[in-house]
């Protein structure tokens, strides 16, 4: 397989990169790996040496350069046949899952920004944002309704579907949302998944602070 690099932001704050980063990991794909720490003086010019975007993540490969997370999926997912359901009908649904975490949700994203270490309270959601929040649960909802059979992930096995929405799952607990029962287990398995674990522990070492994803207050006790 071709050598392949992963520009990844902070593993705290950067969703984005833990949609990328997750997903390699997870088919097996072999990586080197460099972040570049976000909201930083120096951030956008050492971006500037990888992203034609000057966002992360970006993952270079012996054909060049792709610089959006839902592109590299779909690069690692035809590069390794893996990471699709089969048939191309269910397929076909995975990637509108998939499509609808990478375009939407902006509300969710403004005001329940990724925090992995974080436990806070007092972050209350706009109507917006309570929309956003209850389309994701439905999403869920009815993906492990019609699959779960299948296996523990929205499509029964992990999907592209499942690394778009892994922050989500974060966000959800940063700022303890309240869930219904099948988001609760699908959230469980996302967060026993090993890869999240490593992604998780590692975003407890960093030592940098992004004051702006700093909401609400800190869990006490």
């Amino acid at each position: 397989m071709a050598d392949l690099t992963l520009v990844i932001g902070n593993k705290n704050y950067s969703s984005w990169s833990l949609r990328a980063w997750l997903f390699l990991k997870q088919v097996g794909a072999p990586f080197q790996e460099v972040r570049v720490p976000l909201c930083t003086d120096t951030a956008q010019s050492q971006l500037a040496n990888y992203s034609p975007s000057g966002l992360v993540p970006v993952l270079i490969t012996e054909e060049g350069t792709i610089w959006d997370s839902l592109a590299i999926c779909e690069y690692v997912a035809e590069t390794y046949q893996q990471g699709w359901p089969q048939p191309s009908s269910i397929r076909d649904q995975a990637r509108a899952v998939a499509a609808e975490m990478h375009s939407g949700f902006m509300a969710l994203r403004s005001e329940m920004p990724m925090n992995c270490r974080a436990r806070r309270t007092g972050v209350e959601p706009s109507k917006a944002c309570q929309t956003n929040i209850d389309r994701i649960v439905s999403v869920w909802q009815s993906c492990r309704q019609t699959y779960g059979e299948a296996g523990p992930w929205l499509f029964g096995d992990f999907s592209v579907a499942d690394a778009m929405y892994a922050p989500v799952a974060s966000r959800f607990v940063t700022y303890g949302v309240s869930l219904p029962q099948v988001a609760q287990d699908y959230i469980h398995t996302i967060f026993e998944n090993p890869h999240m674990q490593d992604w998780l522990q590692a975003g407890e070492t960093e030592s940098e602070t992004i004051q702006a994803s700093e909401r609400g207050q800190p869990v006490s006790g």
